[in-house]
């Protein structure tokens, strides 16, 4: 396994990780905007600490596309907690971390990324898994108004996501660090997800149990930012975003592990052409 495969399979296990924290806050009741502030309050001295400490930031005008990736960021978490609040966390997780076929799309007509048969094999796959884990026992029906609001917040974070891993991408091809983007990032992300809290509330009192998912979620995201970029620094996006994106097996192994949440064949197939699509990009 190169390292740019590496990197990437360990972005997706992190950002498995976090989608279940995400999963595990959002039934506490902690609201998504004070969620948002409070992880940007432990993430971004974090990420300015550990670029300092490892002498990887490198101040560069092509870094400012981590500053726009991180306003999708925040815009891709915002829906995404949302929507689990009456979602399924091992279905809106495979729609949210569908977002790689977005970047995927930008980077090959946009960047000139190659399209080989293994990249499509690859992707056509974890859309079938995407697909077939969609709408599976554990979530309410589409029927549903709750499922319908929650699908649509979800939608809304996939493509806002998907466009952040772009730019990001863009950045790196610029000749921006990878640790320099995410502080770059995290410089936009940490005052907007706090402006958004105060104009709406005037106040910032985030309920105390969201500084330990906050802080939980921080870490975690850390390691799977930082792992994405050195990823994609060393490779193409359009087959290496796939595999970090594809934390929704991890998502949804531990929804099923830990929460309880109902397994059925469908699920079971689905989980089993995700695993399916990682190896096959791997490989692409």
């Amino acid at each position: 396994m190169n390292l740019s495969i590496a990197y990437a399979v360990v972005a997706m296990v992190c950002y498995g990780v976090s989608d279940f924290v995400y999963k595990r806050a959002a039934g506490e009741g902690i609201r998504a905007n004070h969620f948002l502030m409070v992880q940007a309050w432990f993430f971004c001295p974090l990420v300015i600490l550990y670029a300092l400490v490892t002498r990887s930031f490198v101040p560069d005008w092509a870094a400012l596309w981590g500053s726009l990736a991180g306003a999708f960021v925040f815009i891709g978490f915002y829906f995404f907690i949302r929507s689990l609040a009456s979602g399924s966390v091992s279905t809106n997780a495979s729609i949210f971390r569908l977002n790689f076929v977005v970047t995927a799309l930008l980077a090959i007509a946009l960047l000139g990324e190659t399209v080989t048969p293994a990249k499509v094999v690859g992707l056509t796959l974890a859309l079938a898994a995407t697909w077939l884990l969609l709408g599976t026992p554990g979530s309410a029906p589409i029927r549903d108004d709750s499922t319908r609001q929650s699908l649509i917040e979800v939608g809304i974070a996939t493509l806002a996501f998907g466009a952040s891993n772009f730019f990001h991408t863009v950045g790196l091809r610029h000749g921006a660090v990878p640790e320099t983007l995410v502080v770059a990032q995290a410089a936009l992300f940490m005052p907007l997800a706090t402006a958004v809290v105060y104009v709406g509330e005037r106040s910032l009192r985030p309920p105390p149990t969201s500084f330990k998912y906050g802080a939980i979620a921080a870490v975690v995201l850390l390691g799977a930012t930082v792992c994405l970029l050195r990823s994609v620094a060393r490779g193409q996006a359009s087959a290496l975003v796939p595999i970090t994106q594809m934390g929704f097996v991890v998502a949804a192994l531990l929804g099923i592990v830990v929460l309880r949440e109902s397994v059925s064949l469908r699920k079971g197939v689905g989980l089993a052409a995700a695993v399916a699509a990682l190896a096959t990009l791997a490989a692409s």
